[in-house]
C-alpha cells in the first residue's frame, strides 16, 4: 500500500502512509501510552476517441462505458433509476497480423486506487509480446482516476487534516478524528462512495467484456488486480477465459491478520535486502545481518525522536524512513539506491536519498479541484490529489465485513491494540507498529461485503495461473497458496526472486504467462522460476 504515486512496474500496490496523520504514529502513541436520470444507459457500448492523457502511445484510443451505480437495486428498472457511473477505458489495438489476433486482454495494474488508463499509457512496451495478438485494454475502476474519483478533501496523503495541523492527541480525540475523516470522505466523494468495492468493479468488468464483443474475459491482473480477477472468476466462472494473477492478494483475511502477515512479508523482504547489502562493498551496516537489522531499527527510533530536516525544510521522521524502505523493497533494481541512501543518512545525517525514494511530499500549491460527478468527464486536472489513498481505503473497507465495536470506549480500543503490540513487534520491529495501526483503517465506516470471504472453489471455474514471488514485500507468498486453495482450479508459478510481482522481473515468469495467454497452454501442478535471472 502506498501513496498516490505508482512506480514504473505493474502491480505496485498503492501504499497509504498509514504512519502519518490521523492513522499513524500519533495515534499509536496515544492509544498505546451518482447522478440519477441524465446519465447514459448502462452497458450500451464504448465510443472510442482521443485520449485525454498526454502523451499516449500511437494508436491508443479512449472512451467511457456507462455502468449501473447500484447493482443491488432490486429489478432492472430500479437499477437504471439509481443512476450510472462512467468508467474511463483505453485500448491499444493489436500490432500483429489480423489473422493472428486473439481478442481483448483486460489488464489491472494494482491498487486499489491505481488508474489503469494512465498506467497503460505510461508503459505499454512491457506488454509488447502480448500486444501482438491482443488488444490491450485498461480502465479506471469506479472511484478511481477519471471514473467518478472519490476524495476525502485532503492533500496527497488523504489524511483529512490540513497540512501542518497538529494531529489530535489522546484516544478519544484520535477515534473521533477517524470518524470525522470517514464523514468527510462520504460528503466529498458524492454518490459513488457507497458503491465502490471489488464486487461492483468485477460486475463493471463483465459489462466491459460485453462492450468489447468478447464471449469470455481474458485477464492479466497484478497485486490488487488479482483480487479483482478472482472475484470476477467467482461471479462469472463460465465467462472467464485465460486468466493470470501475479502478486496474489488475500481473499480476504480479517484486517488484523492481513496486517500481521503484511508485516511478516515486509520484514522478509528487508532481511533479503540486508543479506544482499552485506555482500556489497561499503555497505553501511557491514557484513553482520543480525546487527544490521538492529541498526535499521535504531535509525527509525532515533529519527522519530529527533527528525531531520530535508529538502524544502520538510521534517523527515523515522516513519518516513519506514516509508522509503518499503518503497524501495518493491523492486531489487531499487536496492543499490536504498543502500546509498541509508549510508548517506547514517554517515552524514542527510535524508535526501531516502526522501527521493519515498519521503514526505510538499503539499499541493492550491486545493485540488472538486471531483466529477458520475456522469461528468473527469479529465486529468479533475482527479483529486488524494484520490489514490481515498480509493484504497474505500475499496479495502468495502471488501471487508469486519469492524471493531463502534460502541467500545477509546480506552478499550487502546487496551486491545496494546495486547496486539507484542505480536506485531515480533513479526517486524520496523514494519509491525505501522501495520498494527491498519486494524483501525475502517473505523467509522460501514461494514463491507462478506462475498469475497466466502469464495470457496467456485463451480465451473477454468484453470487459472497464479504467480507468487517468494520475497514479495506487498503480497506475501502465503497469500498465493491461500488463494490457490480458495479458487481450486489453479496452477501456481513459484518465482524464487524478490520484489513485488514477477512478470517484469523474470523472463521465466514472462515466458509462462505469455505462453498461456497466447496459446492457452498451461501445465498442471506447481511450476517454479529461479531467482537472479533478468
Amino acid at each position: 500500500m502506498h501513496r498516490s504515486r505508482l512506480r514504473s512496474r505493474p502491480g505496485c500496490r498503492v501504499r497509504t502512509r498509514i504512519g502519518a496523520g490521523v492513522i499513524g504514529t500519533a495515534l499509536a502513541g496515544a492509544l498505546l501510552a451518482a447522478v440519477p436520470g441524465h446519465a447514459p444507459t448502462a452497458g450500451t457500448g464504448i465510443q472510442w476517441g482521443a485520449c485525454p492523457e498526454k502523451p499516449v502511445p500511437d494508436g491508443m484510443r479512449c472512451g467511457y462505458l456507462a455502468v449501473p451505480l447500484d447493482y443491488e437495486a432490486k429489478g432492472e428498472a430500479k437499477a437504471k433509476d439509481s443512476g450510472t457511473v462512467r468508467i474511463a477505458v483505453a485500448k491499444l489495438p493489436a500490432t500483429g497480423p489480423a489473422a493472428h489476433r486473439i481478442g481483448s486482454l483486460v489488464l489491472n495494474f494494482g491498487g486499489p486506487g491505481a488508474p489503469g488508463v494512465s498506467t497503460l499509457a505510461a508503459d505499454p512496451h512491457a506488454f509488447a509480446e502480448l500486444n501482438k495478438r491482443y488488444d490491450l485494454v485498461a480502465f479506471d475502476p469506479r472511484g478511481v482516476g477519471r471514473s467518478a474519483p472519490v476524495t476525502c478533501g485532503a492533500g496527497p496523503q488523504g489524511e483529512g487534516t490540513p497540512t501542518g495541523s497538529p494531529a489530535p492527541t489522546g484516544p478519544a480525540a484520535q477515534l473521533a478524528a477517524l470518524r470525522a475523516v470517514a464523514r468527510r470522505c462520504a460528503l466529498d466523494s458524492g454518490p459513488v462512495l457507497p458503491y465502490v468495492g471489488t464486487v461492483s468493479v468485477a460486475r463493471d468488468m463483465d459489462l466491459l467484456r460485453r462492450a468489447l464483443g468478447e464471449d469470455k474475459l481474458d485477464f492479466l491482473g497484478f497485486s490488487y488486480g488479482t483480487r479483482l480477477g478472482a472475484v470476477y472468476a467467482a461471479l462469472f466462472p463460465r465467462r472467464t477465459g485465460r486468466m493470470v494473477l501475479d502478486g496474489v492478494d488475500t481473499l480476504t483475511e480479517p484486517l488484523g491478520e492481513q496486517a500481521l502477515l503484511s508485516a511478516v512479508g515486509q520484514q522478509r523482504a528487508l532481511d533479503n535486502f540486508l543479506v544482499w547489502c552485506a555482500h556489497q562493498p561499503g555497505c553501511v551496516y557491514g557484513t553482520n545481518t543480525r546487527t544490521a537489522k538492529q541498526k535499521v531499527e535504531a535509525l527509525v527510533t532515533r529519527l522519530d525522536a529527533a527528525p531531520l530536516t530535508g529538502e524544502g525544510g520538510l521534517r523527515f521522521t523515522g516513519q518516513d524512513v519506514v516509508d522509503a524502505i518499503g518503497t524501495a523493497l518493491y523492486s531489487p533494481k531499487a536496492w543499490p539506491g536504498l543502500a546509498e541512501a541509508l549510508a548517506l543518512v547514517e554517515r552524514d545525517g542527510d535524508p535526501v536519498g531516502l526522501m527521493q525514494l519515498g519521503g514526505p511530499e510538499e503539499p499541493p500549491p492550491s486545493p485540488p479541484p472538486p471531483s466529477a460527478s458520475p456522469g461528468e468527464d473527469a479529465g486529468p486536472a479533475a482527479v483529486p490529489a488524494d484520490n489514490a489513498t481515498a480509493a484504497l481505503v474505500a475499496v479495502n473497507c468495502a471488501d471487508d465485513p469486519d469492524r471493531g465495536d463502534a460502541k467500545a470506549s477509546p480506552e478499550a480500543v487502546a487496551r486491545e491494540l496494546e495486547a496486539l503490540q507484542p505480536v506485531f513487534l515480533a513479526a517486524s520491529p520496523i514494519f509491525g507498529p505501522r501495520q498494527l495501526m491498519t486494524v483501525l483503517a475502517c473505523y467509522g465506516r460501514p461494514a463491507g461485503t462478506d462475498f469475497i470471504r466466502r469464495i470457496d472453489r467456485p463451480a465451473g471455474i477454468p484453470r487459472i495461473l497464479l504467480v507468487g514471488t517468494r520475497g514479495d514485500p506487498a503480497t506475501p507468498y502465503e497469500w498465493t497458496e491461500e488463494t490457490a486453495k480458495r479458487l481450486g482450479n489453479t496452477v501456481v508459478l513459484d518465482y524464487k526472486g524478490d520484489g513485488h510481482t514477477g512478470y517484469i522481473a523474470s523472463r521465466c515468469v514472462q515466458g509462462y504467462v505469455d505462453h498461456f495467454l497466447n496459446d492457452g497452454h498451461l501445465p498442471s501442478g506447481t511450476r517454479s522460476c529461479p531467482a537472479g535471472e533478468p
